[in-house]
Formats: structure tokens, sequence, C-alpha cells
């Protein structure tokens, strides 16, 4: 009976947790749209979010986009189909790799950046301050990372993108020689609206989990400093986990 009580308690304090968290994301995104609006704060979300993401995103778009021609060269030269090599990368780079690793890489940066400035600022009273000035914390510090979340994620994804498929082709036409017709050719065919708006919809989708819940860790983090490095971490590892989980759902409802 001990362990039937002790899974009943951790099943509806989750359960508390994730509706508390779910009225905290209804209530943000609310108050986005409720004047006065500040159009400053947001831009400086998109700036910390997206402008700073852009160099390791950068890299990592690169090197993915590399792996994969070289990869993706030695596995369809054992069949003579080295022509669809443009297919291969753009597809899976699009489809898949882009939003999820751009998504991991803008958690490991800002996320856990988000996490721990919210976690900082409950420590030092921010919030009963701001609340003292008749601003509401919410509307103040929390909406405009959530909106700059899934406004910067698409376009992150995006360039991404692009990024990885020119990787492809460096390895794929300048070193392994080839055909850059048929790279380039093939892979605007074999590219059809659906892949870019599932790529899209995914983005959108991490941007908005990322904010939702890097913020939400910060804001219900203990005012501790043990507290503060507990809901960073724990940020970061919930966070990659729901992500690889949404991307398995949103691909099997997209496919």
């Amino acid at each position: 009976m001990e362990i039937a009580a002790l899974l009943g308690r951790f099943t509806l304090n989750r359960l508390q947790i994730f509706g508390r968290s779910g009225i905290f994301l209804f209530v943000s995104i609310f108050q986005a749209f409720i004047p006065p609006f500040r159009i400053s704060r947001l831009i400086k979300e998109i700036e910390f979010i997206g402008s700073k993401s852009f160099l390791i995103v950068f890299i990592t778009a690169l090197f993915t986009g590399m792996v994969l021609g070289i990869q993706g060269y030695y596995s369809l030269n054992q069949f003579g189909s080295e022509a669809a090599l443009g297919i291969l990368v753009a597809l899976s780079i699009i489809r898949e790799l882009g939003p999820v690793f751009c998504a991991l890489m803008v958690t490991g940066r800002a996320g856990s950046a988000i996490a721990a400035e919210i976690g900082i600022m409950k420590i030092t009273d921010q919030f009963p301050a701001l609340e003292m000035m008749a601003v509401d914390p919410l509307k103040y510090v929390i909406s405009p990372k959530v909106l700059a979340g899934i406004i910067c994620l698409p376009l992150l994804t995006a360039f991404f993108d692009l990024v990885g498929i020119a990787g492809g082709y460096l390895v794929g036409v300048k070193l392994l020689g080839v055909s850059e017709g048929a790279y380039l050719g093939k892979m605007v065919t074999a590219i059809t609206f659906t892949d870019i708006h599932g790529g899209i919809l995914k983005s959108l989708c991490f941007g908005l989990l990322i904010t939702w819940i890097s913020t939400f860790m910060g804001f219900a983090a203990e005012p501790t400093t043990e507290g503060v490095s507990r809901a960073t971490t724990n940020t970061v590892v919930l966070t990659s986990l729901s992500i690889l989980v949404m991307d398995y759902i949103l691909t099997s409802l997209l496919l």
C-alpha cells in the first residue's frame, strides 16, 4: 500500500505542476496582447535568443551538413546513386535535423540562461519590486521571452537549413566530385511545400516549448542558489527530452 500511496502522491504532484505551468503559459501569452505593448522588451529578447544564437547555429548546421554529405555519399555510392545526395541532405535537414538540432542548441545557450536569469530575479526579490511599481512581472519579464522564442526559432531553423545544405554541397560537390547539377537539380524537384511547412511547424512548437519550460522552471525555482542551479539543470534536461518527444509526435501526425 505504501508503494501505491507514493505513486499516487508523485502522480498528483506532477499533475499539479503541469496544471500550474499550463496556467502560467496561458496568462503569459494573454498578457502579451494587452496594452501597453513593450516592444523594446520584445526586441531585446529577440536579440538575446535569436541574434546571439547565430554563431552556434551556423557552426552546428555547417558540420551537420558536411557529415551528412560524407555519410550519404558513401552510403549511396554502394548503389550507384550519388546523384541523389542533394535529396538526402536536404530532406534530412529540412524535415528533422534542422528543427531538432537548432532547438537543442538554443536550449543549451538561451534556455538555461533564461531559467537562471528568472531564478536570480526571484532570489533578489525583483518580482515583488515590479509589483510595487504597478508592473505585472509576467507581462514585463515572461511574455516577451515567450513571444521571442516563437518568433526566433523558425528564423533560426531556416538559417540552419540553408547552411546545412551548403555544408553538404561543399563536401559532396567540391570535395567528393558529385555533379553540381544533379545535387541542386534533384534537390529542388524533390523538396515540396509539405516538407518546408512541417519543419516550420516543428520549429514553432519547439520555440514555444523552450521558452515555456525555461521561464516556468526559473519562476518556480526555490529562492536559493542551489534551487536556481537545480532549475537551470532541469530546464536543459526536460526541454531536450520534450523536444525529442514532440518531434516524434509531430512527425507521426505530419507523415
